[in-house]
């Protein structure tokens, strides 16, 4: 049974610490190292600063050693030949002190902002103008974003210290799961800190100057086609699909080969961003078309239970779908409402044999499911029901447990 918690899972009965990858610029980025802190020793500080006693008075050393202390004597032979002024003779030309008085150190100055107080960088796929760049930019304004050609890059990215974040898209009300981003997410080693649902709104573009009847091919993402496909057939487009990797990089792509026979679906904002015209205006079969985001990171955050929480995790079972139906009581004995689950082929055992002979067709295909839930990790139902679902499953892993989005949609296309 393989059971792996963040840090955060307190109710252990000992804590698991792993170090964050460090990249040097050349080569791979440094082993995880696993430390295992007894409980008695464990203690978490505002914005996850340490996680035992020995790291907080290893760094306020550390830090203190750098500080010159106001009452320690002074050499008044070393202060002459440095020139250096008193402290308390130094005043300003209105009699108050020239300096001011130093600020003891707090636990917030010893919190690292991110990239030592630059703007966060986030990744996500694809090129300037996707969905992905406006779902980024809604989780963390004035951010600094990172375009990367695949979603396994953006995942990278992270990895290797390139970028803070890491915005890709999970589920379209329309089209359903993106099941590469799940595969991905079980791949890498990050961590799901937060979650974005953004309102699509696709456009038909084409070059200036273009009329839909001379449209015989239609570019974009493999979702925005689906999403899309019902209204191409009523506008009466004698044209074939073809997918892309993302919806702005069709647009650019058109644009750069100056490709008159051709439109791609995607947002205005590409269609601005590219030069081109706008032939058909919110063409997605369903106006309540919603892509959610989840951001990633490096480590997890602290949950908490004073805002809506919402906890995704995985898990694997020996005995085949049979014990789903426990697993899913332990959340419902507990009033947990659970808000999504999907399964996934287990890529490392794909089939099983219903009995122990190696003969016959009779076999089960191995599944991982994946479910979110609406509670926080610090809440004891939801401890106790991870508590519960280890007991039938194989495998567990906890995704992240983030704060829900609970912004009001806008009335806006461009939301």
């Amino acid at each position: 049974m393989q059971t792996i918690y963040p840090p955060y899972t307190n109710n252990l009965n000992s804590l698991v610490r792993t170090s964050p990858h460090k990249f040097t610029g050349t080569g791979s980025p440094a082993r995880l190292s696993v430390h295992c802190i007894s409980r008695s020793d464990s203690v978490q500080f505002p914005n996850g600063i340490g996680y035992s006693r020995a790291d907080w008075q290893t760094t306020c050393a550390i830090l203190s050693s750098k500080v010159v202390s106001l009452d320690q004597p002074t050499d008044k032979s070393s202060e002459e030949n440095l020139n250096l002024i008193p402290i308390d003779a130094a005043t300003s030309r209105n009699g108050s002190p020239a300096f001011p008085p130093q600020k003891a150190l707090s636990i917030t100055d010893l919190s690292p902002a991110p990239m030592h107080g630059s703007k966060l960088k986030v990744a996500y796929q694809g090129v300037t103008g996707a969905y992905s760049e406006a779902a980024a930019g809604k989780a963390y304004p004035n951010c600094d974003t990172l375009p990367c050609d695949q979603f396994e890059v953006a995942f990278q990215a992270v990895e290797l210290w390139i970028a803070d974040r890491a915005v890709v898209p999970f589920e379209n009300s329309l089209g359903g799961s993106i099941h590469r981003n799940y595969d991905l997410i079980l791949r890498h080693r990050l961590h799901i800190v937060g979650e974005v649902q953004l309102r699509v709104h696709h456009c038909l573009l084409a070059l200036p100057g273009v009329r839909k009847e001379c449209i015989t091919r239609v570019i974009s993402h493999p979702q925005a086609l689906a999403q899309c496909e019902h209204t191409l057939t009523k506008l009466g487009l004698q044209a074939t699909r073809e997918a892309v990797d993302d919806t702005a990089g069709a647009a650019e792509y058109i644009a750069v080969n100056n490709l008159r026979d051709t439109a791609a679906i995607a947002s205005a904002r590409a269609a601005e961003l590219y030069g081109m015209q706008i032939l058909a205006d919110g063409i997605q079969d369903d106006s309540s078309n919603v892509t959610r985001f989840v951001t990633l990171a490096r480590e997890p955050i602290i949950p908490r239970t004073d805002r809506p929480f919402k906890t995704s995790i995985v898990f694997a079972q020996d005995k085949g779908t049979s014990v789903l139906f426990k697993v899913l009581s332990a959340f419902a004995f507990r009033n947990i409402n659970l808000t999504k689950i999907e399964s996934r082929p287990h890529r490392n055992r794909p089939i099983r044999l219903v009995d122990d002979a190696n003969v016959g067709t009779a076999k089960h295909f191995e599944y991982m499911f994946y479910v979110d839930f609406e509670a926080s990790m610090a809440e004891v139902r939801a401890q106790n029901a991870l508590a519960e679902v280890q007991e039938y499953t194989s495998f567990l892993r906890v995704l992240g447990s983030y704060p829900m989005d609970m912004t009001p949609w806008c009335s806006s296309r461009d939301d």
